[in-house]
Protein backbone atom coordinates (compact mmCIF):
# COMPACT_ATOMS: atom_id res chain seq x y z
CA UNK A 1 0.00 0.00 0.00
CA UNK A 2 1.13 3.30 -0.46
CA UNK A 3 -0.26 5.46 1.59
CA UNK A 4 2.48 5.35 4.51
CA UNK A 5 4.94 7.10 2.60
CA UNK A 6 2.91 9.55 1.49
CA UNK A 7 2.43 10.81 5.01
CA UNK A 8 5.65 10.43 6.28
CA UNK A 9 7.12 12.39 3.37
CA UNK A 10 5.05 15.18 4.10
CA UNK A 11 6.63 15.45 7.54
CA UNK A 12 9.83 16.40 5.65
CA UNK A 13 7.98 19.45 4.11
CA UNK A 14 8.32 22.90 5.43
CA UNK A 15 5.21 24.60 6.52
CA UNK A 16 3.74 27.60 4.30
CA UNK A 17 5.05 30.81 5.72
CA UNK A 18 2.02 32.58 7.38
CA UNK A 19 0.41 35.12 4.89
CA UNK A 20 2.12 38.36 5.08
CA UNK A 21 2.10 41.84 4.02
CA UNK A 22 2.95 42.60 0.20
CA UNK A 23 5.06 45.30 -1.37
CA UNK A 24 2.18 47.70 -1.37
CA UNK A 25 0.89 46.75 2.09
CA UNK A 26 -2.34 44.70 0.66
CA UNK A 27 -2.31 40.83 2.37
CA UNK A 28 -0.77 38.44 0.78
CA UNK A 29 -3.12 34.92 1.23
CA UNK A 30 -1.93 31.57 1.52
CA UNK A 31 -1.09 29.20 -1.83
CA UNK A 32 -4.73 27.41 -1.35
CA UNK A 33 -3.98 24.46 -4.35
CA UNK A 34 -3.07 21.28 -3.33
CA UNK A 35 0.55 20.52 -3.19
CA UNK A 36 2.33 16.97 -4.44
CA UNK A 37 2.22 15.59 -1.16
CA UNK A 38 -1.09 16.61 -0.76
CA UNK A 39 -2.01 15.15 -3.89
CA UNK A 40 -0.09 11.40 -3.00
CA UNK A 41 -1.87 11.29 0.67
CA UNK A 42 -5.60 12.13 -1.31
CA UNK A 43 -4.65 9.13 -3.98
CA UNK A 44 -3.72 6.73 -0.64
CA UNK A 45 -6.79 7.55 0.98
CA UNK A 46 -9.09 7.28 -1.87
CA UNK A 47 -7.83 3.68 -2.85
CA UNK A 48 -8.49 2.38 0.61
CA UNK A 49 -12.08 4.27 0.41
CA UNK A 50 -12.91 3.19 -3.15
CA UNK A 51 -12.07 -0.48 -2.42
CA UNK A 52 -13.67 -0.41 1.15
CA UNK A 53 -16.34 1.84 1.93
CA UNK A 54 -18.37 1.66 -1.54
CA UNK A 55 -21.70 2.49 -1.30
CA UNK A 56 -23.30 -0.19 -0.75
CA UNK A 57 -21.19 -1.47 2.50
CA UNK A 58 -21.99 1.62 3.54
CA UNK A 59 -25.48 1.55 3.49
CA UNK A 60 -25.75 -1.94 4.83
CA UNK A 61 -23.71 -1.18 7.72
CA UNK A 62 -26.22 1.78 8.96
CA UNK A 63 -28.82 -1.07 9.24
CA UNK A 64 -26.24 -3.18 11.70
CA UNK A 65 -25.88 -3.09 15.22
CA UNK A 66 -21.87 -1.73 14.64
CA UNK A 67 -22.46 1.49 12.35
CA UNK A 68 -19.02 2.06 12.80
CA UNK A 69 -16.40 0.54 10.48
CA UNK A 70 -13.66 0.08 12.69
CA UNK A 71 -11.54 -2.32 10.62
CA UNK A 72 -11.32 0.14 8.17
CA UNK A 73 -10.48 3.23 10.48
CA UNK A 74 -7.49 0.67 11.90
CA UNK A 75 -6.37 0.64 7.95
CA UNK A 76 -6.46 4.52 7.76
CA UNK A 77 -5.19 5.17 11.11
CA UNK A 78 -2.59 2.87 11.37
CA UNK A 79 -1.48 1.42 7.47
CA UNK A 80 -2.25 4.83 6.01
CA UNK A 81 -1.29 7.25 8.86
CA UNK A 82 -4.26 9.14 9.33
CA UNK A 83 -4.47 9.35 13.26
CA UNK A 84 -1.27 10.99 13.72
CA UNK A 85 -1.29 13.40 10.98
CA UNK A 86 -1.12 16.57 13.34
CA UNK A 87 0.74 14.83 16.18
CA UNK A 88 4.43 15.73 16.13
CA UNK A 89 7.35 13.30 14.74
CA UNK A 90 8.59 13.44 18.25
CA UNK A 91 5.22 11.70 19.44
CA UNK A 92 5.04 9.14 16.82
CA UNK A 93 3.04 11.71 14.45
CA UNK A 94 3.45 12.82 10.96
CA UNK A 95 4.04 16.20 11.79
CA UNK A 96 1.82 17.37 8.94
CA UNK A 97 -0.74 20.05 9.51
CA UNK A 98 -4.24 21.24 8.75
CA UNK A 99 -4.26 21.51 5.23
CA UNK A 100 -3.07 17.52 4.86
CA UNK A 101 -5.70 16.95 7.64
CA UNK A 102 -8.43 18.63 5.60
CA UNK A 103 -7.59 16.77 2.17
CA UNK A 104 -7.99 13.56 4.27
CA UNK A 105 -11.55 14.70 5.60
CA UNK A 106 -12.41 15.73 1.69
CA UNK A 107 -12.11 11.92 1.13
CA UNK A 108 -14.13 10.99 4.26
CA UNK A 109 -17.51 12.83 3.09
CA UNK A 110 -16.68 12.17 -0.39
CA UNK A 111 -17.31 8.15 0.36
CA UNK A 112 -19.37 9.35 3.61
CA UNK A 113 -17.41 6.68 4.95
CA UNK A 114 -18.62 5.75 8.66
CA UNK A 115 -14.97 6.40 10.27
CA UNK A 116 -14.36 8.18 13.54
CA UNK A 117 -12.10 10.83 11.72
CA UNK A 118 -13.43 13.83 12.62
CA UNK A 119 -13.53 12.85 16.35
CA UNK A 120 -10.17 11.21 17.16
CA UNK A 121 -7.84 12.76 14.67
CA UNK A 122 -9.27 16.35 15.05
CA UNK A 123 -11.58 17.34 17.73
CA UNK A 124 -10.02 14.91 20.38
CA UNK A 125 -6.31 15.55 19.07
CA UNK A 126 -6.25 19.05 18.71
CA UNK A 127 -7.91 19.50 22.35
CA UNK A 128 -4.80 17.12 24.02
CA UNK A 129 -2.22 19.04 21.46
CA UNK A 130 -3.54 22.21 22.95
CA UNK A 131 -3.82 20.67 26.75
CA UNK A 132 0.23 19.87 26.43
CA UNK A 133 0.96 23.32 27.35
CA UNK A 134 -0.64 22.51 30.95
CA UNK A 135 1.72 21.04 33.12
CA UNK A 136 -1.14 19.05 34.68
CA UNK A 137 -1.26 16.41 32.94
CA UNK A 138 2.01 16.85 30.77
CA UNK A 139 3.06 12.64 30.62
CA UNK A 140 -0.85 11.64 30.11
CA UNK A 141 -1.27 14.27 27.13
CA UNK A 142 2.14 12.80 25.36
CA UNK A 143 0.96 8.82 26.21
CA UNK A 144 -2.51 9.24 24.60
CA UNK A 145 -1.13 11.46 21.37
CA UNK A 146 1.91 8.46 20.99
CA UNK A 147 -0.97 5.66 21.46
CA UNK A 148 -3.04 7.91 18.75
CA UNK A 149 -0.43 8.46 16.29
CA UNK A 150 0.48 4.59 16.27
CA UNK A 151 -3.51 4.20 15.38
CA UNK A 152 -4.20 1.79 18.76
CA UNK A 153 -5.89 4.44 20.19
CA UNK A 154 -9.31 5.89 18.93
CA UNK A 155 -10.39 8.99 21.35
CA UNK A 156 -12.72 11.26 21.21
CA UNK A 157 -13.97 14.72 22.38
CA UNK A 158 -17.28 14.50 25.10
CA UNK A 159 -19.10 17.66 24.10
CA UNK A 160 -22.50 17.31 22.09
CA UNK A 161 -21.94 18.05 18.37
CA UNK A 162 -24.04 20.76 17.98
CA UNK A 163 -21.64 22.79 19.94
CA UNK A 164 -20.38 25.71 18.56
CA UNK A 165 -17.45 27.36 18.19
CA UNK A 166 -16.52 30.43 19.97
CA UNK A 167 -19.63 29.66 22.48
CA UNK A 168 -19.04 29.74 26.43
CA UNK A 169 -18.56 25.98 28.05
CA UNK A 170 -21.16 25.29 30.01
CA UNK A 171 -20.10 21.65 30.90
CA UNK A 172 -22.53 19.40 32.20
CA UNK A 173 -20.40 17.13 34.14
CA UNK A 174 -19.16 17.85 37.86
CA UNK A 175 -16.00 16.77 39.60
CA UNK A 176 -16.62 14.90 42.32
CA UNK A 177 -14.37 13.49 45.43
CA UNK A 178 -11.41 11.44 44.50
CA UNK A 179 -12.01 7.69 46.40
CA UNK A 180 -9.89 6.05 48.83
CA UNK A 181 -6.70 4.99 46.39
CA UNK A 182 -7.03 6.92 43.50
CA UNK A 183 -3.42 8.31 42.59
CA UNK A 184 -3.01 11.69 42.31
CA UNK A 185 -4.56 13.90 39.29
CA UNK A 186 -7.34 11.56 39.38
CA UNK A 187 -10.94 12.91 39.88
CA UNK A 188 -14.14 11.41 39.57
CA UNK A 189 -16.51 13.14 37.28
CA UNK A 190 -20.48 12.37 37.08
CA UNK A 191 -23.03 13.97 34.78
CA UNK A 192 -23.94 13.19 30.97
CA UNK A 193 -23.36 14.75 27.75
CA UNK A 194 -25.77 14.26 25.06
CA UNK A 195 -25.73 13.87 21.21
CA UNK A 196 -21.72 13.09 21.12
CA UNK A 197 -20.36 12.34 17.44
CA UNK A 198 -17.83 9.59 17.19
CA UNK A 199 -17.56 8.07 21.06
CA UNK A 200 -18.95 4.91 19.83
CA UNK A 201 -15.88 3.31 19.00
CA UNK A 202 -13.94 5.35 21.37
CA UNK A 203 -11.19 4.08 23.59
CA UNK A 204 -10.40 7.39 25.68
CA UNK A 205 -12.97 10.11 26.58
CA UNK A 206 -12.10 13.63 27.03
CA UNK A 207 -14.21 15.24 29.36
CA UNK A 208 -14.42 19.01 30.46
CA UNK A 209 -16.29 18.73 33.83
CA UNK A 210 -17.04 21.66 36.13
CA UNK A 211 -15.47 22.41 39.36
CA UNK A 212 -12.91 24.76 41.22
CA UNK A 213 -10.85 25.01 38.49
CA UNK A 214 -12.48 23.75 35.72
CA UNK A 215 -10.88 20.46 34.66
CA UNK A 216 -10.46 18.68 31.15
CA UNK A 217 -10.00 14.72 32.10
CA UNK A 218 -8.94 11.59 29.98
CA UNK A 219 -11.53 9.16 30.65
CA UNK A 220 -11.45 5.26 29.77
CA UNK A 221 -14.38 4.08 27.75
CA UNK A 222 -14.20 0.83 29.82
CA UNK A 223 -14.78 2.44 33.18
CA UNK A 224 -17.71 0.31 34.59
CA UNK A 225 -19.38 4.10 35.66
CA UNK A 226 -19.25 4.83 32.00
CA UNK A 227 -22.53 4.19 29.80
CA UNK A 228 -22.32 4.94 26.08
CA UNK A 229 -26.33 4.82 24.70
CA UNK A 230 -26.53 4.97 20.84
CA UNK A 231 -29.41 7.15 19.72
CA UNK A 232 -30.83 6.98 16.21
CA UNK A 233 -28.95 9.85 14.02
CA UNK A 234 -30.46 11.15 10.74
CA UNK A 235 -26.63 10.71 9.43
CA UNK A 236 -26.26 6.53 10.51
CA UNK A 237 -22.74 6.63 9.23
CA UNK A 238 -21.85 9.06 11.96
CA UNK A 239 -24.00 7.91 14.63
CA UNK A 240 -24.40 9.64 17.82
CA UNK A 241 -24.57 8.64 21.61
CA UNK A 242 -25.64 10.08 25.01
CA UNK A 243 -23.11 9.15 27.78
CA UNK A 244 -23.52 9.09 31.19
CA UNK A 245 -20.76 8.95 34.18
CA UNK A 246 -21.23 7.99 37.37
CA UNK A 247 -18.03 8.44 39.67
CA UNK A 248 -16.24 7.59 36.50
CA UNK A 249 -12.26 8.21 37.01
CA UNK A 250 -11.20 10.55 35.12
CA UNK A 251 -7.13 12.02 34.81
CA UNK A 252 -6.96 15.51 34.59
CA UNK A 253 -4.61 16.74 31.35
CA UNK A 254 -6.06 20.43 31.85
CA UNK A 255 -7.12 23.04 34.11
CA UNK A 256 -8.84 26.55 34.43
CA UNK A 257 -8.21 28.79 31.21
CA UNK A 258 -5.97 26.07 29.92
CA UNK A 259 -8.61 23.54 29.39
CA UNK A 260 -11.02 26.27 28.27
CA UNK A 261 -8.73 26.99 25.61
CA UNK A 262 -8.35 23.58 24.41
CA UNK A 263 -11.93 22.87 23.85
CA UNK A 264 -12.26 26.46 21.64
CA UNK A 265 -9.33 24.96 20.05
CA UNK A 266 -10.50 21.92 19.29
CA UNK A 267 -14.32 22.86 18.11
CA UNK A 268 -12.40 25.87 15.98
CA UNK A 269 -10.08 22.89 14.32
CA UNK A 270 -13.30 20.81 13.74
CA UNK A 271 -15.48 23.12 12.16
CA UNK A 272 -12.71 23.41 9.69
CA UNK A 273 -12.36 20.51 8.84
CA UNK A 274 -15.97 19.71 8.85
CA UNK A 275 -16.14 22.29 6.02
CA UNK A 276 -13.42 20.32 4.55
CA UNK A 277 -15.59 17.21 4.87
CA UNK A 278 -18.56 18.95 2.98
CA UNK A 279 -16.72 20.02 0.39
CA UNK A 280 -15.73 16.54 -0.11
CA UNK A 281 -19.50 15.42 -0.47
CA UNK A 282 -20.76 18.36 -1.95
CA UNK A 283 -17.58 17.72 -5.01
CA UNK A 284 -18.73 13.57 -5.32
CA UNK A 285 -22.74 14.33 -5.10
CA UNK A 286 -21.48 16.89 -8.16
CA UNK A 287 -19.47 14.13 -10.18
CA UNK A 288 -22.32 10.95 -9.39
CA UNK A 289 -24.74 13.15 -10.86
CA UNK A 290 -23.01 14.91 -14.01
CA UNK A 291 -22.24 11.17 -15.15
CA UNK A 292 -25.28 10.18 -14.56
CA UNK A 293 -27.22 13.06 -16.98
CA UNK A 294 -24.55 11.91 -19.23
CA UNK A 295 -26.08 8.48 -19.80
CA UNK A 296 -29.79 8.75 -19.15
CA UNK A 297 -31.38 9.29 -22.18
CA UNK A 298 -34.97 11.65 -22.89
CA UNK A 299 -36.46 11.96 -26.05
CA UNK A 300 -33.52 10.04 -27.61
CA UNK A 301 -31.02 12.29 -26.34
CA UNK A 302 -28.76 12.69 -22.80
CA UNK A 303 -30.99 15.04 -20.26
CA UNK A 304 -27.61 16.26 -19.29
CA UNK A 305 -27.84 18.12 -22.99
CA UNK A 306 -31.53 19.89 -21.93
CA UNK A 307 -30.12 24.04 -21.31
CA UNK A 308 -32.24 24.22 -17.89
CA UNK A 309 -30.08 21.34 -16.41
CA UNK A 310 -27.08 22.97 -18.11
CA UNK A 311 -27.87 26.28 -15.95
CA UNK A 312 -28.46 24.42 -12.77
CA UNK A 313 -25.20 22.15 -13.25
CA UNK A 314 -23.02 25.32 -14.08
CA UNK A 315 -24.70 27.09 -10.60
CA UNK A 316 -23.86 23.99 -9.09
CA UNK A 317 -20.50 23.95 -9.69
CA UNK A 318 -19.99 27.62 -9.20
CA UNK A 319 -21.00 26.98 -5.90
CA UNK A 320 -18.26 23.97 -4.94
CA UNK A 321 -15.45 25.92 -6.46
CA UNK A 322 -16.60 28.81 -4.08
CA UNK A 323 -16.95 26.84 -1.18
CA UNK A 324 -13.58 25.07 -2.26
CA UNK A 325 -11.93 28.47 -1.86
CA UNK A 326 -13.10 29.23 1.34
CA UNK A 327 -12.45 25.68 3.06
CA UNK A 328 -8.88 25.83 1.56
CA UNK A 329 -8.55 29.45 2.97
CA UNK A 330 -9.65 27.93 6.56
CA UNK A 331 -7.22 25.25 6.47
CA UNK A 332 -4.22 27.19 5.51
CA UNK A 333 -5.23 29.88 8.00
CA UNK A 334 -5.31 26.98 10.51
CA UNK A 335 -2.00 25.49 9.53
CA UNK A 336 0.10 29.09 9.38
CA UNK A 337 -1.97 30.29 12.96
CA UNK A 338 -2.71 33.48 11.23
CA UNK A 339 -4.67 36.29 12.92
CA UNK A 340 -7.45 35.57 10.43
CA UNK A 341 -8.01 32.18 10.90
CA UNK A 342 -11.77 32.94 13.04
CA UNK A 343 -12.70 34.74 9.63
CA UNK A 344 -11.71 32.06 8.17
CA UNK A 345 -13.14 29.52 9.67
CA UNK A 346 -17.15 31.02 10.29
CA UNK A 347 -16.90 32.10 6.46
CA UNK A 348 -15.83 28.16 5.40
CA UNK A 349 -18.44 26.12 7.66
CA UNK A 350 -20.99 29.01 6.61
CA UNK A 351 -20.56 28.86 3.09
CA UNK A 352 -19.74 24.86 2.89
CA UNK A 353 -22.99 23.94 5.14
CA UNK A 354 -25.00 25.25 2.31
CA UNK A 355 -22.92 24.05 -0.70
CA UNK A 356 -23.41 20.51 0.59
CA UNK A 357 -27.33 20.58 0.99
CA UNK A 358 -27.53 22.16 -2.08
CA UNK A 359 -25.61 19.44 -3.57
CA UNK A 360 -27.22 16.70 -1.84
CA UNK A 361 -30.52 18.17 -3.03
CA UNK A 362 -29.81 18.62 -6.57
CA UNK A 363 -28.58 15.26 -6.72
CA UNK A 364 -32.02 13.26 -5.28
CA UNK A 365 -33.72 15.61 -7.74
CA UNK A 366 -31.75 15.02 -10.73
CA UNK A 367 -31.99 11.63 -10.64
CA UNK A 368 -35.27 11.30 -10.53
CA UNK A 369 -37.24 8.32 -9.32
CA UNK A 370 -33.91 6.17 -8.37
CA UNK A 371 -32.74 9.35 -6.42
CA UNK A 372 -35.56 8.80 -3.86
CA UNK A 373 -34.98 5.03 -3.56
CA UNK A 374 -32.93 3.39 -0.24
CA UNK A 375 -30.77 1.02 -2.73
CA UNK A 376 -29.15 4.86 -4.33
CA UNK A 377 -26.55 6.52 -2.18
CA UNK A 378 -28.23 9.83 -2.72
CA UNK A 379 -29.76 9.91 0.81
CA UNK A 380 -26.72 8.89 2.42
CA UNK A 381 -25.82 12.28 0.83
CA UNK A 382 -28.66 14.58 1.67
CA UNK A 383 -28.56 13.19 5.82
CA UNK A 384 -24.78 13.89 6.49
CA UNK A 385 -25.37 17.03 4.31
CA UNK A 386 -28.31 17.98 6.70
CA UNK A 387 -26.54 16.59 9.54
CA UNK A 388 -22.92 18.50 8.70
CA UNK A 389 -25.30 21.62 8.39
CA UNK A 390 -26.34 21.85 12.07
CA UNK A 391 -23.34 20.40 13.87
CA UNK A 392 -20.59 22.30 14.90
CA UNK A 393 -22.47 25.41 14.23
CA UNK A 394 -25.08 26.30 11.75
CA UNK A 395 -24.87 28.60 8.67
CA UNK A 396 -26.55 30.83 10.06
CA UNK A 397 -25.00 31.03 13.07
CA UNK A 398 -21.41 30.88 11.71
CA UNK A 399 -22.28 33.86 9.73
CA UNK A 400 -23.67 35.99 12.52
CA UNK A 401 -20.03 35.15 13.98
CA UNK A 402 -18.47 36.40 10.98
CA UNK A 403 -20.63 39.51 11.25
CA UNK A 404 -19.28 40.27 14.28
CA UNK A 405 -16.09 39.81 13.23
CA UNK A 406 -16.25 41.91 10.58
CA UNK A 407 -17.70 44.44 12.33
CA UNK A 408 -20.91 44.64 10.34
CA UNK A 409 -23.99 46.71 11.73
CA UNK A 410 -26.95 44.73 13.19
CA UNK A 411 -28.83 43.20 11.18
CA UNK A 412 -26.86 43.01 8.14
CA UNK A 413 -26.19 39.67 6.29
CA UNK A 414 -22.94 38.68 5.43
CA UNK A 415 -24.02 37.33 2.08
CA UNK A 416 -25.10 40.62 1.37
CA UNK A 417 -22.72 42.44 2.67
Amino acid sequence: MEGPAAVSQRAEVQAEPPAASGENGTMRLPDLTYTEQETELRSAVRSVLDDRAGFTAVLARTETPQTYDTALWRTLAAEVGCAGLLIPESLGGAGASFREAAVVAEEVGRSVAPVPFLGSVVLATVALLSAAADDAGGDRVNQLLTELAAGTTTAALAVPFAAMPGASLSPTVRIGLAAGGDADGVYRLSGTVAGVADALPADVLIVAADGVPLGLHAVPADDPGLTRTPVVSLDMTRQLCDLSLDNVRGTRIAAGPRAEQAVADALQAGAAMLAAEQLGLADRALEITLAYVRQRYQFARPVGSFQALKHRFADWWVAVTQARAASRYAAACLADHDPDTPVAVALAKAACSDTAVLASQEMIQLHGGIGFTWEHPAHLFLKRAKSTSIALGSADRHRGTLARLADLPPGMDPRRA
